[in-house]
């Protein structure tokens, strides 16, 4: 499945939630879908400047592909950014970096946010993005 295509599925998913009270709910229970991180990746270097949790996103280059792991001790934060390891990991630098964040506005999940997590969710997809930019100049 392609970026675009977990992405329209993203927003088909939140289509069908009625109130923002359902949208959170789910939210919430993908970060419960998260394997946790061993305290090893935990580091400084893994955590996203930005965001009122702690929130930590690791990645991996194998087989031309750029595969991501993350955790964070808030619910709400660690529920999207499984939102976004599920849409962007498993995907080439390539594919990562011409991709959009668009789906974001069209569940409308920035306005949902205070404005400290809405800075803290750029800051996840800003992350992301200088991984697959980090893994490119690699290679």
């Amino acid at each position: 499945m392609t970026i675009k295509e977990k992405q329209d599925e993203i927003v088909s998913e939140f289509a069908f939630l009625e109130d923002w009270e359902q949208k959170y709910e789910y939210i919430i229970d993908l970060g419960k879908q998260l394997p946790p991180l061993s305290e090893e990746v935990k580091t400084d270097a893994n955590l996203i400047k930005g965001c009122q949790s702690k929130v930590w996103i690791d990645s991996e280059f194998k087989d031309g592909k750029l595969f991501f792991v993350a955790d964070s001790d808030g619910i709400l934060p660690k529920g999207i950014v499984s939102l976004l390891v599920s849409i962007y990991s498993g995907h080439s630098t390539d594919e990562i970096l011409k991709s959009d964040f668009d789906f974001i506005s069209e569940i409308g999940l920035q306005e949902f946010l205070s404005p400290s997590r809405a800075n803290g969710l750029m800051a996840m997809t800003k992350q992301i993005k200088f991984y697959a930019v980090a893994y490119q100049l690699k290679s």
